[in-house]
């Protein structure tokens, strides 16, 4: 009889539990974030290790540019679940983001933990392209004296080349045009244009010409060919 009782003490429970995170995810699809943000908090408190209501409450504090917060969740996540590249990697891409915020030499000590983040995450999934393209970033953005590297944001691109053609000419772009070789950078974005033809390889290539290039009428002829 105590078991029958406790039963239905406890399916009530569970029913309200998950309505209240299928609410959250409703919220959180349409962006209303402060919304969905007391909902998960409030399941994470009776079920303070399920994966997904943490990883919801990490995306809504890098939506809102708490990154110390976010990357909080984040390390909660890869701790977890040590096996999954994706925690690894948006934990290493909230440490960046927070390291865009602060000094320097605050900054520095972050860069470890960074890499090491986004390393793992490529061990742990081969094929992760993403943590790529940050580690080309990571390379391209430290001095040298603190590990900065061309050579191993090339090597990173070769990478990419092999997962993703599109990819590959992108990040070759990119370094180029971090060290203002612009006509390679020209020659690059153009291939990976042709082939993918997505509104992100368009704006790269679109930026390149009005931007660095200050060639407006080549923007202009990309982008009406684009739009038609």
């Amino acid at each position: 009889m105590e078991k029958l009782i406790l039963f239905f003490l406890l399916v009530p429970m569970c029913i309200w539990s998950q309505s209240n995170f299928e609410k959250a995810e409703k919220f959180y699809h349409a962006k209303k974030y402060d919304e969905a943000k007391v909902l998960f908090e409030s399941n994470l408190k009776s079920k303070p290790s399920d994966l997904k209501t943490i990883e919801y409450l990490g995306e809504i504090e890098a939506h809102h540019k708490s990154w110390v917060k976010a990357a909080e969740y984040f390390k909660k996540l890869k701790e977890l679940k040590p096996t999954e590249a994706d925690y690894f990697y948006k934990y290493g891409g909230a440490l960046a983001m927070r390291a865009m915020e602060i000094n320097k030499l605050k900054a520095f000590g972050l860069i470890d933990d960074m890499k090491a983040s986004f390393e793992k995450a490529i061990v742990l999934n081969p094929k992760h392209i993403p943590a790529r393209w940050a580690l080309i970033e990571l390379y391209l953005q430290l001095p040298g004296i603190l590990g900065g590297s061309e050579s191993k944001a090339i090597s990173y691109s070769n990478e990419l080349a092999a997962l993703s053609t599109v990819d590959g000419y992108m990040s070759k772009g990119r370094i180029d045009e971090y060290f203002k070789r612009y006509a390679a950078a020209e020659k690059n974005y153009i291939k990976a244009n042709e082939i993918g033809k997505s509104k992100i390889t368009f704006q790269k290539l679109y930026n390149l010409y009005l931007n660095k290039l200050k060639d407006p009428k080549k923007a202009q002829e990309l982008k009406r060919k684009f739009e038609a």
